[in-house]
C-alpha cells in the first residue's frame, strides 16, 4: 500500500467520500419514480390538505438515500470540517453531471431493433421509451437537483460549524438536526421552485408551497429518526482511527472553520 493510503484517516476519508457520491448519484437516478407512502406502508390515505392541495403522501424514491447523505455530511463535517464537505460536494456535482452527460449518450444510441420490444410480454412494449423516460430527466430537474444539493451542502456546513462553535463537543445530536433542518429547508424548496415553477410544467404556488412542506416534513422526520446512526457511526470511527488520531481531526476541523 502507498504512503497516501497507509494511514486510517486518509482511508477513512476515501470510503466516506466514496459512499457519499454514489448515494448522491443513486438519489438522482431514482428520483424519477414517485411513491405513494401510505400505500407503501399498507396504510389508508392521510388525505392530507395544505396551501388548499389535499391528496395522499406521494415522494420520488430518491428520499430513501438523501437522508443518508445527510448523516455523511455531519460525519464527514465533524472530523474533516469545512474543506472535506465542499470538496466532495464539489466533486459529488461532478460526478452527477458525469453520469447524466453518459446517460444521454446512452438513450441517443440506436437501439437493436429486437431489443426495443423484447420485454412487451413483461408489459414494457417499447423499452426505448422506458429507457429514455427513466433515465432521460428533464434539464430543469437535473438543474434544479444540483443547485438545490450545492446551496444545500454549504449551509449545512456552514450551520453546523455554528452549533459546534457555540456548544463545543456536546449535543452532536443538535448540530447534526439544527443544520439539517435549515439546509433541507432552502434545498427542498429550490429543487421544486427550479424544477417545476420556473420548469415547463409551471406549477401554482399553491401546489409548489404544499409539496415542499411535505418533502421537507419528511426529510426532518428522517433527520430525527436517523440521530441514533450518527452516534452508531461516530463510535465506530473513533474505534478505528483511536481516540487520540480521532480527537486530531475534530480539533483541526474545528480550528478549521472557527
Amino acid at each position: 500500500m502507498s504512503l497516501a493510503l497507509s494511514s486510517r484517516s486518509t482511508r477513512l476519508f476515501v470510503v466516506l467520500a466514496a459512499f457519499f457520491a454514489a448515494n448522491a448519484i443513486i438519489a438522482e437516478f431514482v428520483g424519477v419514480k414517485i411513491f405513494a407512502l401510505e400505500t407503501t406502508l399498507g396504510m389508508p390515505p392521510f388525505g392530507w390538505n395544505l396551501f388548499g392541495q389535499s391528496g395522499s403522501l406521494s415522494f420520488t424514491a430518491g428520499v430513501l438515500l438523501w437522508p443518508i447523505v445527510f448523516v455523511m455530511t455531519d460525519v464527514i463535517n465533524e472530523y474533516f470540517g469545512r474543506r472535506g464537505v465542499r470538496f466532495i460536494s464539489f466533486v459529488a456535482v461532478g460526478l452527477i453531471c458525469y453520469a447524466f452527460l453518459f446517460a444521454y449518450l446512452a438513450i441517443g444510441l440506436a437501439p437493436a431493433a429486437w431489443w426495443v420490444t423484447v420485454n412487451a410480454p413483461r408489459g414494457v412494449p417499447d423499452m426505448q421509451a422506458a429507457f429514455a423516460n427513466v433515465f432521460g430527466q428533464g434539464l430543469w430537474t437535473i438543474g434544479g437537483s444540483i443547485v438545490a444539493f450545492l446551496v444545500g451542502q454549504l449551509i449545512d456546513v456552514g450551520i453546523f460549524h455554528r452549533i459546534r462553535k457555540a456548544t463545543g463537543e456536546r449535543w452532536i445530536w443538535l448540530r447534526a438536526t439544527g443544520s439539517t433542518a435549515v439546509s433541507q429547508l432552502v434545498d427542498s424548496f429550490i429543487v421544486l421552485y427550479i424544477a417545476f415553477v420556473l420548469g415547463p410544467q409551471q406549477w401554482p404556488t399553491s401546489l409548489f408551497l404544499a409539496v415542499g412542506t411535505v418533502n421537507y416534513a419528511y426529510k426532518m422526520g428522517a433527520a430525527f429518526a436517523l440521530i441514533p446512526m450518527i452516534y452508531l457511526m461516530r463510535r465506530l470511527i473513533e474505534r478505528y482511527l483511536g481516540a487520540e488520531e480521532a480527537g486530531r481531526l475534530k480539533r483541526e476541523a474545528a480550528e478549521e472553520s472557527g
